[in-house]
C-alpha cells in the first residue's frame, strides 16, 4: 500500500503490521511506516498509528491510511496510545 498522506481510490482499512509508505515532501524520500496500533476515540472513529524505525518518528493516519491534517488531534490520539502502551507494558498496545 503506498500513499502521500491521501488516496483517490477506495481502500481497506488498515491492520496491525500493514506498511504504508510515504513520500516526503521536503526531501522527496519515501519512508516505510508499519502499523503499531489501532485506536478509535469517543466517536468511534478509527485511526492508525504508524511508526518509522528508521527515522524514529511516529505519524497518525484514519484507518484507510490518509493522514490527519489536524496536528493537535493527531497528537492527542499519540497521547492516548503511548498511554495504553504503558499501562499495558508495551505488548500489544492497543489490539
Amino acid at each position: 500500500m503506498s500513499t502521500g498522506g491521501e488516496s483517490g481510490q477506495a481502500q481497506r482499512d488498515l491492520e496491525l503490521r500493514d506498511v504504508l509508505v510515504i513520500k516526503t515532501t521536503s526531501d522527496d524520500k519515501q519512508l516505510e511506516f508499519e502499523v503499531v496500533g489501532l485506536v478509535e476515540d469517543e466517536e468511534h472513529n478509527s485511526f492508525a498509528v504508524l511508526y518509522c524505525e528508521p527515522e524514529d518518528e511516529f505519524v497518525v493516519t484514519d484507518a484507510q491510511g490518509n493522514l490527519l491534517q489536524d496536528e493537535d488531534l493527531a497528537q492527542e490520539i499519540l497521547d492516548d496510545f503511548f498511554v495504553l502502551a504503558e499501562e499495558s507494558g508495551g505488548q500489544g498496545a492497543a489490539e
